[in-house]
């Protein structure tokens, strides 16, 4: 019998992250940032990654599961964007003998009631 156990050795680098006391506000940018906060805030997150004894498996790990935000291993989402996963294809094609759904040109649109004969 198998029994479960936790796989610590994926996640035990994130003990020797540089950032591990900082918080997420210097990795992880606010709604409505401006370009250039963003930018001096990435900056300012990639100089700590550029020391960070732990960089390389961090970046694995946002490479890995496509992580979308944040700086990560010294890189951002556009800096990762090449090495992702690419989704398989298999599973998002149709099988054979389906047909794409297609939305009626007559059929209201949503929040909208299509309207009865008779009523104005």
């Amino acid at each position: 019998m198998n029994k479960l156990m936790p796989l610590t050795d994926r996640w035990d680098w994130q003990l020797l992250a540089s950032c591990r006391y900082l918080g997420p506000q210097l990795f992880f940018g606010n709604e409505g940032e401006s370009r250039d906060a963003k930018l001096g805030r990435e900056r300012k997150a990639k100089e700590i990654c550029a020391l960070c004894p732990v960089r390389q498996p961090c970046q694995d790990h946002a490479t890995h599961l496509a992580e979308r935000y944040g700086v990560w291993g010294g890189t951002v989402e556009l800096d990762r964007r090449p090495n992702m996963p690419r989704a398989d294809p298999a599973r998002t094609q149709m099988g054979s003998g389906q047909t794409p759904l297609r939305v009626s040109t007559s059929h209201p649109r949503p929040g909208r009631h299509a309207r009865r004969e008779g009523t104005t």
